[in-house]
């Protein structure tokens, strides 16, 4: 029944593209998945981008456990949800307009986007980059429902 409501390669990537925000989950050691909500930003057919501190608790547990998922999925009916788990690449330095400044400005708009990143100056000097690449995906759209 669930793959009634499975979305197609373009439908899927699409949503994934949209602006959400992502809960990311991490394998950690002897308790459940670490599990916190993100901004990324996502191209058709690419990897899947987030920007953390480097100090962030994220990046030793992306490091040991190598892989991570992704959900992202709407607040309203009818629902539909979108998860990616796959390999992670951890890049040292983010890219800061286009990984930092424009998803700021997407999440925020300009006016807040623009605050916010007048006021997290610092914590841009030691943010990485993680890429997650796609390899396995679920999706779930509830607006086929009744066709």
């Amino acid at each position: 029944m669930a793959n009634d409501y499975a979305m197609t390669r373009a439908e899927r990537e699409g949503f994934l593209a949209d602006t959400h925000v992502a809960l990311l989950a991490i394998e950690q050691e002897g308790r459940g998945p670490f599990l916190v909500p993100v901004w990324y930003w996502y191209r058709p057919g690419s990897d899947v981008h987030i920007v953390t501190g480097g100090a962030s608790r994220k990046v030793p547990l992306l490091q040991k456990a190598g892989r991570a998922s992704l959900c992202v999925q709407t607040e309203t009916m009818p629902y539909k949800y979108v998860t990616i788990e796959g390999p992670v690449t951890i890049v040292d330095r983010p890219d800061f307009n286009r990984d930092v400044r424009d998803v700021a400005l997407r999440y925020l708009g300009p006016q807040m986007g623009e605050a916010y990143l007048a006021a997290t100056t610092v914590e841009h000097e030691t943010a990485v980059l993680v890429r997650i690449k796609p390899e396995r995906w679920q999706t779930v759209d509830f607006t086929r429902w009744g066709t």
